[in-house]
């Protein structure tokens, strides 16, 4: 993609090549897990929060390349482990999600991460612009929300009574 057409925020060029990430998880998966990768391991520039994703239904996997740029190969490396931990498992018909004892057994004899970490290019969570507080009659307990609602269809999570709804000016700190 050249520089012209580059401002194009539909689908950006990751800098690794497809081919070498295949490569690299049917070699992770060989020296780590003894079994081969038979599927296909591609870059997805559109994944945001997230390392990598496993699909159950065509067995591909999933890596975000700005892992890569941002937290090196070794990372990516334990991310590409934890994937190949939900295929291996899947295809041997095992435990293969993350609350599954299978999957955090295996997980923590490849090294693989439990969590990626997170980008330091992805910006904070921006402070929510709350309009409205739902406020306790008996006890007090406030619920900061969004969206109006109808507090007489709902009571206190902490006490069970009551709630009033008020519009704020300002969103809470």
């Amino acid at each position: 993609m050249n520089e012209e057409s580059s401002h194009s925020n539909i689908r950006q060029p990751c800098t690794a090549d497809h081919n070498e990430l295949q490569k690299w998880v049917e070699s992770v998966s060989l020296k780590d897990f003894g079994k081969p990768f038979r599927h296909r391991a591609v870059f997805n520039p559109r994944l945001r929060t997230t390392g990598g994703r496993y699909f159950l239904h065509d067995h591909r996997i999933e890596i975000n390349p700005k892992h890569l740029e941002q937290l090196g190969k070794e990372v990516v490396l334990e991310i590409i482990r934890h994937e190949l931990c939900h295929y291996h498992l899947h295809l041997e018909g095992k435990g293969y999600r993350h609350r599954d004892a299978d999957f955090q057994r295996l997980l923590k004899k490849v090294k693989g991460l439990r969590h990626a970490p997170a980008l330091p290019s992805l910006p904070k969570k921006k402070s929510r612009s709350f309009r409205y507080v739902l406020i306790c009659q008996t006890c007090g307990q406030k619920a900061y929300r969004r969206k109006r609602m109808d507090p007489a269809r709902y009571v206190c999570g902490a006490c069970g009574g009551s709630l009033r709804l008020e519009r704020l000016s300002e969103h809470p700190g």
